[in-house]
């Protein structure tokens, strides 16, 4: 594919376009190390669904460095055609880099509609993208429908801490950008041996050059469960009174094999990491077993968890908004309630 000129636009210079000169539903198939983010799965899921209403082809866009035997996997999971920019350039995910790939490749392929997830690399890329081709752009989205009359998208997301909810979409630019939260979509099922077309792309380096250096690489630490992927999560909030009630909160999970989670007012008190935050704007959760301690349930952190098969709320307060939406309640001193369950756990394990 030959290279274009990249240059931004003013927002005052975007026209409306006729959508018909643009088709086909995209997504970028975001990877860390060579592994597909498996937010991606749910992207291609909800990508299946517009692309099956439009009869228009999915297709999906990877770039990194030795990456090409994920473009399968893209097609075992719904993807019709994957685009590959497989370059050392990309080793490491540098944002201005990766947008310019991106503008490109958009620039040229014309897709109806652009599907990002709304992941940290996801976000910065959407910005970026959104005013190099002068398009809009809707994010953190929850669901996705498309107008019966236009065909154009109605993005749902939630503002205001949960308090708004709006539908949105962008009425004349094209391509139609969303972002799309992580565990709003079901996973896209795999079909071993599914047929699709895999097209290697080339790239100059020129074009390609950053103005930020990438220096090192530092992997999470050892041993933590990623929230985003846990199929059970023990969660606490500052009903643990102090930052050291998180050692018991690692303890009961460590018993369930759960990953911890926490509110949002423990991690902006200092009490934790962000990446164990769940809620409106930390990570979005679904796992089978969502245990609560100590967290009353504001509505950000209910937007977070409640599609959570099963949920546990341990708290003082029988009124918290937790206690009312839990699958199971119970009302108790969490340091008197945690360690009665461990023991239990630990007695039937014998």
């Amino acid at each position: 594919m030959s290279s274009v000129t990249l240059e931004e636009k003013q927002m005052s210079d975007v026209v409306p376009v006729a959508s018909t000169q643009y088709q086909g539903v995209w997504c970028y198939a975001e990877q860390r190390r060579g592994q597909i983010v498996p937010t991606i799965y749910e992207l291609l899921q909800a990508g299946r669904k517009l692309s099956s209403d439009l009869k228009e082809e999915l297709v999906a866009v990877l770039v990194g460095y030795k990456v090409k035997a994920a473009a399968q996997d893209l097609i075992e999971h719904g993807a019709d055609k994957v685009y590959v920019y497989d370059n050392p350039l990309f080793e490491n995910f540098l944002d201005e880099s990766y947008a310019k790939a991106l503008q490109e490749l958009v620039t040229q392929g014309k897709p109806n509609k652009l599907l990002i997830p709304a992941s940290t690399h996801g976000r910065s890329l959407a910005a970026r993208l959104a005013v190099t081709l002068g398009t809009g752009a809707v994010a953190e989205v929850t669901e996705i429908a498309l107008d019966a009359k236009t065909k154009g998208i109605r993005a749902t997301r939630s503002s205001y801490g949960g308090n708004v909810v709006s539908t949105l979409g962008c009425k004349d630019q094209r391509p139609e950008l969303v972002t799309v939260r992580p565990m709003a979509f079901p996973k896209a099922e795999k079909v071993p041996g599914r047929q699709g077309k895999v097209v290697p792309l080339s790239v100059e380096p020129a074009l390609m050059k950053s103005r930020v250096k990438f220096i090192q690489f530092v992997p999470e630490e050892n041993g933590v469960q990623d929230i985003g992927t846990a199929e059970k999560i023990v969660s606490g909030g500052r009903g643990l009174g102090t930052p050291q009630g998180f050692d018991l909160i690692r303890e009961f999970a460590k018993a369930l094999g759960a990953a911890v989670g926490a509110s949002r007012a423990t991690v902006d008190a200092g009490w934790i990491p962000y990446r164990h935050q769940v809620g409106l704007t930390g990570r979005t959760v679904r796992p089978k077993l969502y245990v609560a301690c100590g967290i009353s349930g504001q509505i950000q952190h209910l937007a977070g968890m409640s599609s959570s098969e099963v949920i546990v709320a341990i708290n003082t307060d029988p009124e918290a908004p937790l206690m009312k939406l839990a699958t199971f309640s119970v009302q108790g001193d969490l340091y008197q309630v945690i360690p009665a369950i461990i023991a239990e756990i630990k007695k039937q394990r014998g």
